[in-house]
């Protein structure tokens, strides 16, 4: 499970290093910064589900307000349009679609910490 946790701490801070050249790099910084000390810490058999949840709450509110453009994403005919540049320069949803489904991915590995945290918590009852 270690290798998995670095793996996971690995792709976040790859993520973490793209934002650099994005328009709004110090809030995705942030964002994928505390993905990767939330791999690493669970690397070390190290859990806080109390900042979790509130992490967890947090990129569901961020979800909630890009949820729009994330529709709107979802509804167009072309879907690739998710990795064109230029469609990224013209349309605003695009932007904010990537935005939404890396937060999902966050949320995704949060919910499978959270569970990992609850489990072992049962363990040690």
């Amino acid at each position: 499970m270690k290798y998995i946790h670095f793996t996971l701490a690995a792709v976040f801070l790859l993520f973490t290093i793209v934002q650099f050249n994005d328009p709004d790099p110090v809030l995705w910084i942030i964002i994928y910064g505390a993905m990767v000390a939330l791999c690493a810490m669970a690397a070390l058999k190290s859990f806080y589900p109390k900042v979790m949840m509130v992490q967890a709450v947090l990129y569901i509110v961020y979800c909630g307000l890009l949820w729009s453009s994330a529709s709107q994403w979802l509804m167009s005919d072309d879907k690739a349009m998710l990795f064109d540049e230029v469609a990224k320069m013209e349309n605003l949803y695009i932007e904010e679609s990537r935005e939404f489904l890396g937060l999902v991915i966050c949320l995704v590995v949060l919910a499978w910490y959270l569970w990992l945290s609850m489990r072992d918590r049962k363990r040690v009852s």
